[in-house]
C-alpha cells in the first residue's frame, strides 16, 4: 500500500517536473526572441509602430481607395497623425522597450508555447481523443496569427487614427508619449490574436463536456451582445470601427459552433 502511494506521489512529482521544464523552455524561447527585438529596437519601432501614424500606412490607403470607390470621396481616408514623440519619465523608454519586446516574443513564439502546453496535456488523452485532436497546434497558431494581423492592420490603425486626431478644441494639442502609443498598439494586437482563439477554446470546452452546440446556439444572442460590448471596449467609439471588429469575432463564434458540432458527433461515434 505504501509502495502504491509512493508510486502515485512520484508520478505526481514527475508531472510537476515535466511542467516545470516545459515552462522553462517556453520562457527561454520568449526571452531569446525578446532580446533580438530589444537589440533591433530602432528599426522595429520605426517600421512596425511609427509608420502607423503616417497616412501612407497600407490600411489607410485601402480605406481611402474603398471610400472613393463607393462614392464617399475622402471620408474614410487617413491623415498624418501629428504626434510629438516624447518620454516624460526617466525609465519610460526602457520599460516600454522591455514591454513590447516581451509581448513581441510571446506573439512570435506562440506556436512553440502552445505546443509545449499541448505536449503536457497530450499524455492524458485517449487514442480516440488524440485522433480527434489532430492539427490542434497548427490551427491554433493559424487563428492566432490571423487575429494578430487583424489587430495590427485593422483595429490598431483605426484606434490610432481616432485617438491621435481627436481634439476637444483646437487649442489643445496631442502631445502623445511614446509609451502610451507603443503600449496601445502592442496590447491591441496581442488581444486580437487571443480573441481569434475562440474556436479552439470552444473545441476544448466541448471536449471537456462543459459546453455543447445547442448551448452555444441558445446563448447566441447573449454572445452577440457580449461581442458588441467587447468591440466597443477595444475600438474607438464609432459605429464603423465597432462593426469592422464585431464581424470577424462573430464569425469566430459561428465557426466555434461548427467545431463543437463536429466534436460532439465524433464523441457520439466513439461511445457506440
Amino acid at each position: 500500500m505504501e509502495e502504491l502511494e509512493k508510486g502515485k506521489e512520484m508520478s505526481f512529482l514527475g508531472h510537476l517536473e515535466e511542467l516545470r521544464w516545459r515552462l522553462v523552455k517556453a520562457a527561454i524561447a520568449i526571452v531569446v526572441v525578446a532580446v533580438v527585438l530589444f537589440i533591433f529596437t530602432e528599426p522595429v519601432v520605426g517600421f512596425v509602430y511609427i509608420r502607423m501614424a503616417d497616412s501612407n500606412f497600407p490600411t489607410y490607403q485601402f480605406f481611402c481607395w474603398l471610400s472613393n470607390l463607393v462614392g464617399m470621396g475622402d471620408t474614410l481616408c487617413g491623415i498624418d497623425i501629428p504626434i510629438k514623440w516624447q518620454s516624460t519619465e526617466m525609465t519610460a523608454q526602457f520599460s516600454t522597450n522591455m514591454y513590447f519586446a516581451i509581448v513581441g516574443g510571446i506573439i512570435l513564439t506562440f506556436p512553440f508555447l502552445f505546443f509545449q502546453v499541448w505536449q503536457f496535456f497530450k499524455p492524458a488523452l485517449k487514442d480516440s481523443e488524440l485522433k480527434v485532436s489532430k492539427g490542434v497546434v497548427f490551427w491554433s497558431s493559424i487563428l492566432f496569427f490571423i487575429g494578430v494581423l487583424f489587430g495590427y492592420f485593422v483595429v490598431s490603425p483605426l484606434t490610432v487614427q481616432f485617438f491621435g486626431s481627436f481634439q476637444m478644441t483646437k487649442e489643445i494639442q496631442n502631445i502623445i508619449t511614446i509609451n502610451s502609443y507603443l503600449s496601445l498598439i502592442t496590447t491591441t494586437t496581442l488581444f486580437s490574436g487571443l480573441f481569434f482563439e475562440l474556436p479552439i477554446v470552444i473545441y476544448i470546452l466541448t471536449k471537456l463536456g462543459v459546453i455543447s452546440p445547442s448551448l452555444l446556439k441558445k446563448y447566441r444572442k447573449h454572445a452577440l451582445i457580449g461581442i458588441l460590448v467587447l468591440s466597443a471596449v477595444i475600438t474607438p467609439p464609432d459605429i464603423i470601427s465597432q462593426v469592422i471588429v464585431t464581424f470577424p469575432i462573430l464569425i469566430m463564434y459561428e465557426v466555434g459552433i461548427l467545431v463543437s458540432k463536429r466534436v460532439e458527433r465524433k464523441i457520439a461515434k466513439l461511445d457506440k
